[in-house]
């Protein structure tokens, strides 16, 4: 069957009703904030399919867990299989970026979640080993970075590259991080019904799902690259391009910086819990505090302020967002503390501004690369964040340790805010001084000519 033509965007607001013969009846209200999303057909396949993808992800780590340990008896290597799901995002996001933009985005989406429904199927089988399940987690972990960094890049063709980007990213986020809150508890409620390997079965038609609502819901359109060099040549050329063109270099740093310190408290929350007297509860409770203020907070900003004040808030608020954790300094109780780490969790809205920024700076032939690398490599540095929390736990108090990452990772954003202002005047002078100075700063590997107003 032959397929379609790409076309441009379904319209972000709903046809007005045809009038009848009386007197015209008042149009409905036009929807605002993130409903706005959801009268674009695209952007419905592709919220239901994340959802899926997501449910799946959830339930395989905890089976998987479960499944390991009951296999080996060891607590390395069910520990290890949550970190193979980290480890591999390094390889695939700089490895094999370039399939973002050298195929067609909605045969990459699909194909990536076949592999992943593929590899989960063979998990399932009873006579697949111990070392088998490992590998396979890890090829699921490193298409990751290729279908999140696509399907970003992907967004701006559905929603344009504007304030719809924006709310569209945020709801995606919003969304993985309630999964954080009651994912884990519905897959621990699941494997009290139905064993491991059965709860694998659900994960593999979770992503056939969200093959199928990608492949009939979303359009066809042309990859934005052209064929030429290896893949692997291919990737890391684009890795190589976003990494040294200084603005998109200093926004995925400013993307990348708060997250990498703010998951020192979710990672020391079972000794602070310890430290401080409070149990098993309170470790349950100080990590859900950061999401639960990170959900509030985009779900304000992507409703009631509008896009020119997100941009304006976007640098002091991330400049700002490690402060509350330096409340751990005088260690205090579980109700301060989780106060402050909603607080700090409140100010990850920064992102709503910085996201615009980030795909304004970016050339369309690069984005799916670009977006890529951004998974990949806030997925690492989150992980490099635990360990080196926990590494520094062993030898100072916990709240010595997340006092630590609020002050060095304050001090980390301030400079990165003041470099991201920075590259925003020097754009801003090259839009100003006409095509002769701009395409010399082209060359020069400095900015690209796009601002980040």
């Amino acid at each position: 069957m032959p397929e379609e033509n790409p076309t441009t965007p379904e319209p972000a607001t709903p046809e007005p009703a045809t009038p009848g013969s009386g007197a015209p009846e008042p149009s409905a209200p036009e929807p605002t904030g993130y409903l706005r999303l959801f009268t674009i057909r695209e952007f419905r396949a592709v919220f239901l399919a994340h959802a899926f993808s997501l449910l799946g992800v959830v339930v395989s780590e905890v089976a998987l867990t479960v499944l390991v340990y009951g296999l080996t008896g060891s607590p390395l290597l069910s520990a290890l299989t949550f970190a193979l799901g980290m480890l591999p995002y390094l390889v695939g996001g700089t490895l094999l970026s370039g399939i973002a933009d050298r195929f067609p985005p909605r045969r990459v989406l699909v194909l990536c979640d076949v592999v992943c429904a593929g590899c989960a199927a063979l998990m399932a089988l009873p006579a697949t080993p111990v070392f088998a399940l490992l590998a396979l987690r890890c090829v699921v972990a490193a298409v990751s970075p290729v279908f999140n960094g696509t399907r970003m890049a992907t967004l701006t063709d559905i929603l344009g590259e504007g304030d719809l980007f924006v709310l569209g990213r945020s709801l995606l986020r919003i969304v993985s991080q309630s999964s954080v809150l009651v994912g884990f508890g519905l897959g621990g409620v699941l494997l009290t019904v139905v064993p491991p390997r059965g709860a694998l079965l659900i994960t593999v038609c979770t992503f056939a799902v969200s093959a199928l609502l990608l492949r009939c819901g979303t359009q066809r359109r042309p990859a934005r690259g052209g064929a030429g060099a290896a893949l692997v040549k291919y990737s890391l050329s684009g890795t190589r391009q976003v990494l040294r063109d200084r603005r998109i270099r200093a926004l995925l740093l400013l993307l990348w910086a708060p997250p990498m310190f703010m998951v020192a408290p979710e990672a020391l929350a079972a000794p602070y819990a310890d430290q401080i007297g409070v149990g098993v509860a309170g470790v349950g409770l100080l990590m859900c505090a950061l999401p639960v203020g990170t959900i509030a907070a985009e779900l304000y900003a992507g409703s009631a302020l509008s896009a020119s004040t997100r941009a304006r808030i976007a640098l002091p608020l991330a400049s700002c967002t490690l402060l509350p954790l330096t409340v751990y300094a005088v260690t205090p109780g579980l109700v301060w503390a989780m106060l402050a780490l909603a607080l700090a969790g409140a100010g990850s809205a920064y992102t709503l501004g910085v996201d615009r920024w980030f795909v304004d700076a970016v050339p369309p032939e690069l984005r799916g690369r670009a977006m890529t690398v951004h998974t990949a490599g806030l997925m690492t540095i989150q992980g490099v964040g635990m360990a080196l929390a926990g590494l520094a736990a062993e030898f100072v108090a916990v709240s010595a340790v997340v006092t630590a990452a609020g002050v060095i990772g304050t001090v980390c954003c301030l400079a990165l805010a003041a470099e991201v202002r920075a590259t925003h005047r020097k754009a801003a002078r090259c839009a100003s001084d006409g095509p002769r100075e701009e395409s010399t700063e082209l060359r020069d590997g400095a900015d690209h000519h796009v601002t980040g107003g």
